[in-house]
């Protein structure tokens, strides 16, 4: 490479001198004279190159094969567009969230291997306002993780390796945690309660054994296919008002689990519309 920048160097200066001599010729230029001025440009050239600090000499050297995508920078393994970064199935693996732009508001990495979720890795990206990283290998969140991201809006850790849920941030809208290994020890009773704007809740296909207390916002509850064996009034509703309506809970999935709905009927009382499940 750097073979051919200089040869291409020496024929703009060959160039430029046939033009020279071109204009010179009434002036008496000779071609010797020609050659020298040339070689005279040639070497200019040649020390102004040499006097470049390293880091503005072209790197020809390869990537490594096996390669980490640490290695590169995030936006040549992403798609960067103004305010998102999409790092989908990404080539190198990519087992870890990749170092995001500052104004990065909206993060799509699903379909990697992301094994773990750190701290530092959203410490200084307090833009976020949606994180989906869905099919990934996630089994552990570090605690705090995402306790700096205010503006977070919606978040989804679908289809990974969860054992445990970490402290979510209080806006959330709309968290999704279907088909991990969540159970009922590792999903706080309170888990929930701090987030009131939280509109859609999705803990399906888990193994879970008991409902956590839903915030009032919720609309749609989706905890099907879990190991849930009982409810009772205070699990929708509260056993100390009996006036009490709960119309914004209008979707209940809890199809797939041992409970049997028919055996909690004052459970239910404050909804608008019956949980799917099984009645009999």
């Amino acid at each position: 490479m750097k073979a051919l920048i200089l040869t291409s160097m020496l024929v703009l200066l060959w160039l430029g001198t046939c033009s020279a001599r071109s204009s010179d010729h009434d002036s008496g230029s000779s071609p010797g004279r020609d050659l020298s001025r040339f070689f005279s440009n040639y070497w200019k050239v040649t020390r102004a190159r040499r006097a470049l600090p390293p880091a503005d000499e072209p790197d020809d050297s390869p990537i490594p094969a096996g390669a980490d995508e640490s290695d590169l920078p995030t936006c040549l393994l992403c798609v960067c567009l103004t305010g998102s970064v999409y790092c989908e199935e990404v080539s190198p693996d990519m087992t870890s969230v990749p170092t995001l732009p500052k104004e990065t508001a909206y993060l799509y990495a699903r379909f990697n291997k992301i094994k773990k979720i750190r701290t530092k890795d959203f410490a200084d990206i307090l833009t976020l306002r949606r994180i989906d990283l869905t099919g990934n290998l996630i089994s552990e969140i570090e605690d705090g993780a995402f306790s700096k991201l205010t503006l977070l809006e919606e978040l989804s850790l679908a289809d990974n390796r969860l054992v445990k849920l970490p402290a979510l941030p209080a806006k959330l809208k709309s968290f999704n945690a279907n088909n991990n290994l969540l159970k009922t020890k590792g999903v706080k009773a309170t888990a929930f309660k701090k987030l009131i704007g939280l509109v859609n809740l999705y803990l399906a296909d888990n193994e879970m054994e008991a409902v956590p207390q839903i915030p009032e916002k919720v609309r749609i509850l989706h905890l099907q296919n879990n190991n849930i064996t009982d409810v009772n009034i205070d699990t929708f509703c509260r056993s100390n008002d009996t006036y009490y309506l709960r119309p914004s809970l209008s979707e209940v999935r809890l199809d797939g689990n041992p409970v049997i709905l028919s055996k909690y009927p004052d459970s239910f009382t404050c909804l608008q519309v019956l949980p799917v499940g099984r009645y009999r």
